[in-house]
């Protein structure tokens, strides 16, 4: 049985990501900050089902320390990880020239240095054992960039390059490490956009809605498969035909 563990994962996109993957027999360890105790335990209800094949556990990706700790816990818990999937990220939106440096560091440091501070406690033991899948969950404006968000696009783009130095790194170790691009998918953060601007995005999407959040999950859910062993240092673009590159 292969063990993940999901930052992010009481988010919207952290909780169908947790689930897709327990659905698949996985243990699955789905790490968040322990402060927002209501949706904690909001949490724990909607994934009692899978009968402690999913469980919660306290962590702050920005802090390099409070990962190594949690890396501890997990081991000694759960054994061995096979699977990381780096979902944890913030949005501190404002324009550049009104964005004080605090708004820039706490993006960079939860979105981009997170996924540093998490993957680096487990890396080694994957590439000791010989397997390992790394998926890192970039967005579209991390391709395109977007008003507002010079932080957010940055922090992004940075996990890019990232996923495709890592890749290279550690291929013939038996690690992939792969980034997935979502689009605007329903989520607490997306839903929260004024409905009018929700629209106005919506009608620049070919495909003439918001993602699902179990579409994200599903392309993470293939990306660690034992079968897709071949890919890495790629990024998939979930979202809709609203960005197309070749």
């Amino acid at each position: 049985m292969r063990t993940a563990v999901v930052t992010g994962g009481i988010g919207g996109l952290g909780t169908a990501i947790c689930k897709a993957l327990a659905a698949q027999g996985m243990q699955v360890i789905a790490a968040d900050l322990a402060a927002r105790a209501e949706r904690v335990e909001q949490f724990k209800a909607e994934v009692a089902e899978f009968a402690g094949k999913i469980v919660f556990e306290a962590i702050n990706v920005a802090d390099f320390d409070a990962c190594a700790e949690f890396a501890a816990r997990v081991h000694a818990n759960y054994g061995a990880v096979d699977i990381v999937v780096n979902a944890a990220g913030i949005t501190k939106d404002m324009t550049f020239r009104k964005m004080p440096a605090q708004a820039w560091m706490d993006v960079l440091k939860v979105n981009l240095d997170g996924a540093f501070n998490v993957t680096r406690q487990f890396i080694d033991g994957m590439c000791d054992r010989g397997f390992g899948r790394i998926v890192n969950i970039s967005s579209v404006n991390g391709s395109t960039g977007q008003f507002g968000q010079t932080n957010y696009s940055a922090s992004k783009a940075g996990i890019h390059g990232f996923t495709m130095a890592l890749a290279k790194e550690v291929a013939r170790k038996g690690v992939t490490v792969n980034s997935v691009s979502p689009g605007y998918c329903r989520t607490a953060m997306v839903m929260s956009i004024p409905e009018a601007v929700r629209e106005q995005i919506i009608a620049t999407i070919p495909v003439g809605r918001i993602g699902e959040p179990s579409e994200i999950a599903r392309t993470v859910e293939f990306l660690v498969a034992e079968e897709a062993g071949f890919i890495t240092g790629a990024n998939i673009p979930v979202n809709g035909g609203m960005f197309i590159s070749f």
